[in-house]
């Protein structure tokens, strides 16, 4: 399997190649039949709502049942790593829990944010992780590019004095008071056009995801809060 082919038919079924590298023995992944360790993982994501219009339309997105989402990225990945000849693992339907954000670290070139999800320099926190590929395989990968986080320099960071309730903090997020919020009339405006600290970065400001998309996730994040 070369990358280009790869990369065409993650990009046909509305998502994208987001990194990848070859494994070690510390990396935290399942051994292959064989036993041996995959020769190279793949990350498989979103970046700027990419995979709405896919998904939106699709039969999960409109069918009534629970995890609409994570159902549609299971059948698309699925099928995608068939024809690739790949083992597919997904960051939902643990234990077992895969480390997706230190497979993201190592993937592509990726920080933590004030916020706790990973801010990419040229995307800011308009992405997703969606899957990881596993292969027997070596795959040859483009080179990580040099790049320091985008916090660092940002000197006002909006993201920890935007959230009404101060959910966001140096010390962490107050998930409780959070939760309380969104749950109450007076967080509409973040169900209705997305978590107001996050829209606050001032990075890839032109990739944040549509509104159908934002109400979609801040629906999801309040229905597993709240269950």
């Amino acid at each position: 399997m070369q990358l280009s082919d790869l990369t065409a038919l993650l990009t046909a079924a509305g998502l994208c190649f987001r990194g990848g590298f070859q494994p070690v023995a510390g990396d935290g992944l399942p051994a292959l039949e064989n036993g041996a360790i995959p020769a190279t993982l793949i990350l498989v994501g979103d970046i700027g709502g990419r995979l709405w219009p896919v998904f939106s339309q699709s039969t999960e997105a409109n069918d009534g049942a629970p995890h609409p989402l994570d159902r549609w990225t299971r059948r698309i990945v699925d099928g995608i790593a068939q024809r690739a000849g790949a083992v597919p693992l997904y960051p939902f339907g643990g234990p077992p829990y895969w480390p997706f954000q230190r497979w993201a670290q190592r993937a592509e070139t990726v920080f933590p944010s004030p916020l706790g999800i990973l801010i990419h320099p040229e995307h800011g926190l308009w992405h997703a992780y969606r899957a990881a590929l596993l292969f027997a395989e070596t795959i040859a990968l483009p080179p990580l590019p040099a790049a320091q986080s985008p916090c660092e320099s940002c000197a006002e960071k909006p993201c920890l004095s935007t959230c009404p309730v101060g959910a966001f903090s140096a010390s962490g997020f107050d998930a409780g008071a959070c939760t309380g919020h969104i749950a109450a009339p007076a967080g509409r405006p973040c169900m209705d056009g997305g978590c107001l600290a996050r829209n606050a970065c001032p990075i890839a400001t032109e990739l944040r995801y549509p509104p159908p998309q934002l109400r979609f996730h801040m629906a999801a994040f309040r229905k597993a809060r709240l269950s």
